[in-house]
């Protein structure tokens, strides 16, 4: 299955002008109708949690209601909507995409991607002897900089059961698992694309099932930093980070929003083929991130040290 990632996130909200402010922040583009894109156009949707239009709710008042995945071409559309049809019923909407639910009950869609061919300048780093330096008086940094983000990476579920959900990805989808926290979840990726994970599991009860957080990469590590500072700035709270995963190696920074989940910055994630052999480890601090920084008010040397009256 030519599965290339998540498209789209659609959520039914509470404070839809709350939303829409933070996702502008965040550095997304407001494209209308609720929806929010980054630059290649991949996006998160938000609606009014009673807008009949939406499709239903979890039974656990998740504010997540539908995941929609690109796919490569029309064959792939096919191919989806004939295996899943085996046992389950396949909604084909007006706009030549499909809806489904998957084995713990989350809302799919999936489509021929809308995701936009970008050319972006490759981030050089000054390496003493490197041969991809910066240019010479290329500046690095600019402090009124607002990074936008590039394509929409990867969501995070909590299911009740992730031995079936991992099962249901990689049977009928072709998503191969690339690490795993033993006795919580496997992180994913789909055929379509090399990113590490797509797709993150952990298991919870039943009654938290929904989404946990949900991230889109930037251009490189500086525009995590820069980002996040800038929605620290606004008065938004730092959840977690920022750091770096191990599983991954991504750059991350975590967020609270008013979606009902957490949204993250990441960058840089490690690509993998299918020669990739999956490792475990047990989930803890040590195995979560290989360093972990805090936010603090800016300092000058002038001044005293950090942390003193």
């Amino acid at each position: 299955m030519n599965i290339v990632g998540p498209d789209a996130l659609i959520f039914g909200v509470d404070d839809v002008e709350g939303c829409r402010q933070f996702l502008s922040d965040y550095g997304l583009d407001d494209a209308g109708n609720g929806r929010f894109e980054a630059l290649d156009g991949t996006a998160v949707v938000i609606a009014q949690k009673d807008d009949p239009l939406l499709p239903p709710a979890l039974a656990t008042g998740s504010m997540l209601r539908k995941t929609v995945y690109g796919v490569a071409e029309q064959a792939t559309l096919d191919a989806i909507s004939e295996e899943l049809g085996k046992d389950r019923q396949v909604k084909k909407l007006d706009d030549g995409s499909i809806e489904v639910v998957d084995d713990t009950g989350f809302l799919l869609g999936f489509q021929v991607t809308v995701r936009k061919k970008l050319s972006l300048p490759a981030g050089r780093v000054n390496v003493p002897g490197g041969s991809e330096q910066r240019p010479v008086n290329n500046v690095a940094v600019k402090k009124e900089a607002q990074p936008k983000p590039v394509t929409l990476s990867h969501l995070v579920y909590f299911v009740p059961d992730y031995a079936k959900a991992e099962a249901f990805y990689e049977q009928r989808l072709g998503f191969v698992t690339t690490d795993r926290f033993t006795g919580v979840g496997p992180f994913m990726r789909p055929a379509g694309t090399n990113d590490h994970h797509t797709l993150f599991m952990i298991q919870t009860p039943p009654h938290m099932q929904g989404c946990e957080h949900f991230t889109f990469h930037m251009a490189g590590p500086n525009d995590v930093m820069q980002a996040g500072t800038n929605m620290v700035k606004k008065g938004y709270q730092s959840f977690w980070g920022p750091g770096r995963h191990i599983f991954g190696s991504n750059w991350f920074w975590y967020f609270s929003s008013p979606m009902g989940c957490k949204m993250e910055y990441d960058a840089d994630m490690d690509l993998h083929d299918d020669s990739w052999s999956a490792r475990e480890a047990a989930l803890g601090a040590d195995n979560s991130q290989v360093f972990l920084m805090e936010y603090r008010e800016k300092w000058a040397p002038m001044g005293p040290p950090p942390g003193n009256d």
